[in-house]
């Protein structure tokens, strides 16, 4: 401490400001939201409608499982009805914006898409190679198979349940049809089975709606640009 002359007692030195402390930053969220409420439950009743219906037409064309299960008029029930109310879920959805958002994105080939499949016939599984928004090319054509397949099988299934409706040429077309893409239904729902058991991460995307943020930067790069 020091004293001037004239003061009446000793001066204290001006403390020093202490700096500001610096601004905690918030630490980035690792989750991003994939899919809404609405759209998970879309996908949980159709996904219920089509196995039933898989699994009657099984009990109704393969003559062991038709013996085991028995009941032939109730799986011939379930396995109507079930085909019937597939398309439900879906008008139902129409309501969702995010679901109305998201069928415009699977609706849209983009060139990354082109690229996308050039790389699958390549066999090359590098992440880089693959560029995709927030559906990639696969998930695109998988989503607009399945739909048109749903409609002919409704189609066909509505020809064969109702046969007066139409001449016997017609049902007879129709049943054709409609077995050999059942089959065609059943090993394309196989294969996107084992898809989605082998990525356990889009798997919880459609269970919870998130998805770690990590895992859509590297399987879907151009997801933001989409937004």
């Amino acid at each position: 401490m020091t004293s001037t002359p004239g003061s009446v007692g000793p001066t204290a030195a001006p403390t020093p400001r202490p700096s500001d402390p610096p601004r905690a930053t918030s630490p980035r969220p690792r989750l991003r939201r994939r899919f809404s409420r609405a759209e998970r439950l879309v996908h949980r009743t159709t996904a219920g409608l089509m196995l039933l219906c898989v699994a009657t037409a099984a009990c109704l064309y393969v003559p062991q499982l038709a013996e085991l299960v028995g009941r032939r008029y109730l799986v011939v029930t379930l396995h109507e009805w079930s085909g019937l109310l597939l398309p439900a879920p879906f008008l139902v959805g129409l309501a969702s914006p995010s679901f109305r958002a998201d069928l415009r994105r699977l609706n849209r080939f983009a060139p990354h898409d082109k690229e996308w499949l050039r790389a699958v016939r390549r066999r090359d599984f590098r992440p880089e190679s693959r560029p995709a928004g927030k559906f990639n090319a696969g998930q695109k054509l998988y989503g607009g198979w399945i739909a048109g397949a749903v409609l002919v099988m409704l189609a066909t299934g509505l020809m064969m349940w109702f046969t007066w409706l139409t001449p016997l040429v017609w049902r007879t077309s129709a049943t054709f049809v409609h077995d050999w893409l059942s089959l065609a239904v059943g090993l394309v729902l196989v294969g996107h089975i084992g898809m989605a058991l082998a990525d356990p991460e889009a798997r919880r995307g459609m269970r919870t709606g998130s998805v770690e943020r990590p895992w859509a930067e590297r399987e879907h790069p151009l997801w933001k640009e989409e937004e």
